[in-house]
């Protein structure tokens, strides 16, 4: 006869260090897990690493989980945050990066040679570089770096107001200089 799961009994045994709490917290959030993760990230390869990881943050906050009510969501939250990680460090990864932009250009546009593309990365890369440097520097970090006006914050002592004000700025200053060069 098959063993009912019960979060509330396997919580308690969590919060008591009991390593067979965590594996029944694993079989029995792997498949729902995955799905949500396969769902969010479309390929399945880093997946079982995410989800690892999951698994061992959940060992790590045991002593913090204080209710059954809000756990479902604790587990699908740092799945989440730990998926989109994953995708933030496959954007930073070239190959990806190549992948994503031939899948991205309609192929009514695919005649543009690939200089004429690195030419307006050049252009756009020196708007860039003539940004006040705090405004680069925050600009970077959020739109070639992926962090959130949060993290930014967090990272540079600021507030998001803050980060917001140097964002809008320095998008404002870039699309003045685009339009010099026809780009904007």
């Amino acid at each position: 006869m098959k063993k009912t799961f019960e979060l509330e009994i396997v919580l308690l045994q969590l919060a008591e260090d009991n390593p067979a709490a965590i594996e029944e917290l694993f079989n029995y959030y792997y498949h729902r897990l995955y799905h949500f993760s396969k769902s969010f990230l479309k390929l399945d390869e880093g997946i079982d690493d995410v989800l690892q990881e999951v698994f061992i943050k959940i060992w790590q906050n045991r002593k913090n989980i204080r209710t059954t009510h809000t756990f479902n969501a604790f587990i699908f939250t740092i799945t989440r945050n730990l998926l989109l990680n994953e995708l933030r460090s496959r954007l930073n990864d070239q190959k990806v990066k190549d992948k994503i932009g031939k899948l991205a250009i309609p192929i009514e546009y695919s005649f543009i040679e690939q200089s004429e593309y690195y030419d307006l990365k050049e252009k756009v890369d020196r708007a860039i570089d003539e940004l006040p440097v705090r405004q680069k520097e925050i600009f970077s970090l959020s739109r070639i770096n992926g962090y959130s006006h949060k993290e930014i914050a967090e990272k540079l002592n600021i507030t998001t107001k803050a980060v917001e004000f140097h964002i809008a700025k320095a998008t404002v200053l870039l699309r003045k200089k685009l339009l010099n060069f026809e780009l904007a």
